[in-house]
């Protein structure tokens, strides 16, 4: 059951339990008509109604984003300021239906009585709610931080991979004797690889322009290795350079491209990084030659499960991720990056 089903499920089941509780306290002491009956049916469903406004009012206001001490005064505001429009509604109800008496009703007692009573019972349903929500945010970030230890130690691995560093090593080898400046280059460029991999272990987002630099300087390694198979074009919105995202996440998908599109081809392919600043956020796209075997969880390799894991717990629903076959030959990887948090 989602959140919003439960919701309801909470709303509807909790507040009838009230309704019921009030017929049944109220049977004791006195005959019940259809008159009580209809009236205690109004109620709880204007509770219901008053409540779900009170909840909207709150995320719309984002006080869930508060410390439980700076949100306490305006749930006690909030509460008082419903629980009038409770008494105004039940007032109205009465007035239309004939049993409406102004001496009983409007009495200083009568409403003083009803204002404790409704504000009291918004008040155990804003701190169930309240609570709720600071459990799960608690419970989350517990969960979240373990589960991101796990996917960084994992990106680490797909990262650090033996293979890539053997065959980054053999190329650089080939290179001494022949181009030694370019040799100088890539052993530049292998250090700064190692080192950022080292360090996303303690880094949550890193600026575009830093994933960027580590993007192009896996791809000119892997240039040295696959020459002339390998074709690599960027196309960077100026405005990404603004965003900040989860470290190694370009780099990873690259290396999905390379290590399941590429490397399986004889004549090689094309490795496209684009970007694009959008509504509300950043997309990046990667193009890469080869075909996504959809539904094989083989194919997916470290990289994409944690990409996956990873925009999922830092960014929730607010980010997106897909990949699929674009043409035949063609495969795109595309995710979105909301604003910086």
């Amino acid at each position: 059951m989602n959140k919003e089903k439960l919701y309801w499920a909470c709303q509807l089941i909790g507040w009838s339990v009230f309704g019921v509780l009030q017929i049944s306290l109220s049977s004791v002491s006195a005959s019940i008509d259809q008159s009580f009956l209809a009236g205690q049916v109004v109620q709880v469903v204007l509770y219901i109604i008053l409540s779900h406004l009170f909840r909207w009012l709150i995320l719309n206001l984002g006080w869930l984003k508060y410390k439980w001490y700076q949100v306490l005064p305006l749930f006690l505001a909030g509460t008082f300021v419903i629980s009038m429009l409770h008494f105004i509604a039940v007032t109205l109800y009465y007035f239309f239906i004939g049993e409406f008496i102004p001496s009983k009703d409007l009495n200083s007692l009568s409403i003083v009585a009803n204002l404790l009573v409704s504000t009291g019972l918004l008040l155990v349903w804003s701190l169930l709610y309240l609570s709720f929500h600071y459990f799960e945010r608690y419970n989350k970030s517990l969960q979240s931080e373990a589960a991101l230890k796990e996917v960084e130690l994992n990106n680490l691995k797909s990262q650090l991979n033996p293979h890539f560093i053997f065959n980054a090593l053999n190329s650089i080898r080939a290179l001494v004797d022949e181009n030694p400046v370019k040799a100088k280059s890539a052993i530049t460029q292998l250090s700064n690889i190692l080192r950022n991999s080292l360090t996303s272990e303690r880094k949550k987002l890193v600026s575009f322009e830093e994933e960027i630099v580590t993007v192009k300087d896996y791809l000119a390694l892997e240039s040295i290795r696959y020459e002339e198979r390998l074709d690599t074009s960027f196309q960077i919105d100026p405005a990404s350079y603004r965003f900040t995202i989860p470290p190694l996440m370009i780099q990873t998908l690259v290396e999905n491209g390379i290590k399941h599109g590429i490397s399986t081809l004889k004549k090689g392919g094309i490795i496209q990084v684009k970007t694009e600043e959008i509504e509300n956020g950043l997309l990046i796209q990667i193009r890469n030659s080869g075909k996504y075997m959809n539904g094989k969880p083989t194919s997916l390799g470290y990289g994409l499960l944690n990409t996956r894991k990873r925009l999922e717990l830092i960014y929730g629903e607010g980010a997106r991720f897909k990949i699929e076959n674009e043409k035949d030959n063609i495969v795109l990887t595309e995710i979105v990056i909301p604003q910086n948090l």
